[in-house]
């Protein structure tokens, strides 16, 4: 049966309403949609983000920071813009500050890397909405308190075990590889406690997963819903969001046909789940207009909406992808990695690459270091670009959850060894669950993927963070580290981290032409230049503005994509390619080779 349109009481049940989902799936702009729904029957609403890719101040236009503040408007809702990375830095900086003069500088610099990663972000941000959260006065002078974003599973986990508060972390030698001493927490537990019970309790919250018509986003939400339940967040519904309804022209067939293809082998988990959609919409959800028109069954005519001015010329004027081939043979490159976010097309872009550089007759070593490993379903079951490629281009394919898992047997090997039970194991198993051990563990099988590639090009699907390669950088933290595991640390590894550095290396940051894939990819850009690592070109990746659409609503959109690409051509002084949207974005690599 088709799911009904998404409407907001159909989240509003309880007083507290998180919405989470992938960056660029829309969840800042459905959070809004329904916080302004509510507020203009006579609610009294606040909505707070906590998002650090949020762009609630660009949605209602206006300044936002730590305080509620009036939407103008909109009688009756106030919002509030936390910022999780400056809360995390103040966080940082409280547990590293009595260590300064203490400690030798190298060692309180190894301590600011390992509060640096998103698991600490996570944790500010909890600490921030905690507040809001558990706040009484909050829950009687509002009707319902909405949050964009959500915690993840692996954070609650983490505060729920013993050991998070207890002074084990500062003493033990088998240190957090991500969030590090979290000295910082114990004067507010019984918040963290208070805050926890709240968001598993049903009469009290509901989730709302947000999600798009597409494997990667649909796969993101599913297992979102399956952690988040295990630790009581059961009151779920999940709103699908940007379903194309019209099919005016070819690009528009193969949409709809990629979006049902995508719905109909939805995860399991998923599939229990209540069921709302929003269909996609010809204009960008900011102003009060537009978001009081998001769920409204009645909507502008496509072509309605405002015409941006040679709005196809950033698309029209980029490079492709075969300029930057050219660019990698002229500059010697040896290592190219295709780094972004989930579901903006890095594999396939990674694989396109390796397929062109083929046929211009290099020997090409292609492979992942993303867990879902969707090179697999790129190549095609058949492995039609390996046989096309004749020779020239070898595969290899990491398994990330058995490199995860052998590394965490062997760090809770040594920890067992050396006397460390109970909740002090268990706070080391919840670590060894953190997105940067999962990022140690598969970078160790990689390294060795690399030394052994001879005359061959290797092109990576996924770099390691900044704050990966920094940690593994570190001495002290590698030593840990390695002491963690075998003892010693691995030539691979040692000749790889200064090689990354070098001429060879070339960082390729793949993208969407929207706002939020483009925020998260300046945020990549900071972090893997503070490792050393820069990033020369940008790939806009399913441009509809390049692939000139014949239905109304989707010209629409790529007037709009238009204005998030000119951005990009401006921050990369030109060095970017811009990719058509295509329903098989692999084929026309295919048959050059």
């Amino acid at each position: 049966m088709k799911p009904s349109l998404y409407q907001p009481d159909d989240a509003a049940q309880t007083p507290y309403l998180f919405f989470t989902g992938k960056g660029g799936v829309g969840k800042t702009s459905t959070a809004c949609a329904t916080a302004v729904a509510l507020a203009d029957r006579g609610e009294h609403i606040l909505i707070v983000s906590t998002d650090p890719a949020s762009n609630l101040q660009d949605v209602f236009g206006i300044d936002l920071d730590g305080t509620p503040r009036l939407v103008p408007g909109v009688s009756g809702l106030d919002a509030v813009n936390l910022d999780p990375l400056a809360a995390a830095a103040a966080y940082r900086e409280s547990v590293v500050a009595p260590y300064r003069g203490v400690l030798p500088d190298a060692a309180v610099a190894n301590m600011e890397e390992q509060l640096s990663g998103s698991c600490t972000v996570e944790i500010a941000s909890f600490q921030a909405f905690a507040e809001f959260l558990t706040d009484e006065a909050t829950r009687e002078h509002y009707d319902h308190v909405i949050f964009d974003t959500a915690p993840t599973g692996h954070t609650l986990r983490l505060l729920e075990l013993p050991s998070a508060w207890s002074g084990f972390i500062e003493t033990s030698s088998h240190g957090a590889s991500c969030l590090g001493q979290l000295a910082g927490l114990g004067e507010k537990k019984a918040m963290y406690e208070k805050a926890v019970v709240t968001l598993g309790d049903a009469v009290a919250t509901t989730l709302v997963l947000v999600t798009r018509p597409a494997s990667v986003p649909l796969a993101e939400a599913a297992r979102a819903s399956h952690e988040l339940a295990q630790l009581g967040m059961k009151r779920q519904l999940l709103v699908i969001n940007g379903v194309l309804e019209s099919s005016d022209g070819e690009l528009a067939t193969g949409i709809v046909q990629k979006q049902r293809a995508a719905l109909a082998a939805m995860p399991d988990t998923l599939r229990t789940l209540p069921q709302r959609v929003v269909p996609l919409r010809a204009y960008g959800i900011t102003g009060l207009a537009h978001i009081r028109a998001m769920l409204a069954s009645s909507q502008p005519e496509a072509d309605e909406a405002p015409v941006v001015q040679d709005a196809s010329s950033a698309a029209d004027d980029a490079k492709n992808l075969s300029d930057i081939a050219d660019d990698i043979e002229a500059q010697h490159r040896r290592v190219i990695f295709t780094m972004g976010k989930g579901g903006v097309g890095k594999t396939t872009i990674a694989v396109a690459l390796a397929l062109l550089l083929t046929a211009r007759g290099h020997d090409v070593l292609l492979t992942t270091t993303d867990p879902a490993d969707h090179l697999r379903l790129a190549l095609g079951g058949d492995n039609a670009a390996v046989e096309k490629a004749g020779g020239r281009l070898r595969v290899r394919h990491i398994d990330a959850a058995k490199e995860l898992a052998r590394y965490q047997q062997e760090v809770i090997a040594k920890a067992e060894a050396n006397g460390i039970t109970g909740d002090d194991l268990d706070y080391i198993k919840e670590d060894l669950r953190s997105p940067c051990t999962q990022e140690i563990a598969v970078f160790r099988a990689f390294a060795d993927i690399v030394a052994d590639a001879d005359r061959e090009i290797v092109v990576v699907d996924t770099a390691p963070t900044g704050h990966t390669l920094l940690l593994l950088e570190s001495t002290a933290s590698y030593d840990r580290e390695i002491r963690r595991t075998k003892g010693e640390t691995p030539a691979s590894v040692r000749t790889l981290l200064p090689r990354l550095k070098g001429p060879e290396t070339e960082t390729l940051i793949v993208t969407l032409p929207e706002t939020t894939p483009i925020a998260e990819a300046l945020r990549f850009e900071n972090d893997l230049r503070r490792a050393g690592l820069p990033a020369r070109w940008w790939i806009v990746n399913q441009s509809l503005a390049k692939a000139a659409p014949q239905d109304p609503l989707l010209r629409a959109k790529a007037q709009e994509e238009a204005v998030e690409t000119q951005r990009v051509a401006r921050h990369t002084q030109g060095r970017y390619a811009v990719i058509a949207w295509k329903e098989d974005g692999l084929k026309q690599y295919l048959e050059r080779i």
